[in-house]
This record gives C-alpha cells, structure tokens and sequence, in this order.
C-alpha cells in the first residue's frame, strides 16, 4: 500500500510530463509552419516592392514627363520671343 501512494504520484507527474512535452513539440511545429507561411509572404511582397519600384521608376523618367507635358497638356518649349532674362 505505501508502494502505491508513492508510485501513484510519481506516474502522474511523469504522465503530465509526456503529455507537456508532446504539446511542447506540437506548438514548436505549428509556429515553423506559421513563419515559413510568413516568410513566402514575405518574399513575395519583396518581389512585388521591386516591380512597382520599378514602375515607378520607368513613369516618372525625363522623358515620359515630357511626352506627356506635350500630348496630355499641350505645352511646348517657349521660344526665344517668350524668353525673359532677368538680371538680380
């Protein structure tokens, strides 16, 4: 009888131990799927911020600006009749 009051207590810390070491491992592989999803994600938006960088680049060029100040707008270089220069 006094075997199984001390043995008693024993198996269930062991018992709790297995089953918080086996939650332990679950959780440890639940949050690398989680970082390996977010990583993907990551390099996705890394690929994605290159492009529209990118875009950007290629719409804001010297030249696009002009063509689109001439057709869009209509301006035009001023000539030398339009030309003021102003001496300080």
């Amino acid at each position: 009888m006094r075997q199984l009051v001390v043995l008693l207590p024993l198996i269930v810390v062991v018992m709790a131990s297995a089953i918080g070491g086996v939650y332990a491992k679950h959780e440890s592989r639940k949050l690398f799927t989680e970082l390996q999803r977010l990583n993907v994600e990551r390099d996705k938006m890394e690929v994605e911020w290159g492009q529209l960088q990118l875009e950007q680049s290629t719409w804001s060029t010297y030249a696009r600006v002009e063509q689109l100040a001439r057709e869009s707008m209509k301006m035009r270089p001023p000539t030398a009749d339009e030309m003021m220069l102003l001496s300080p």
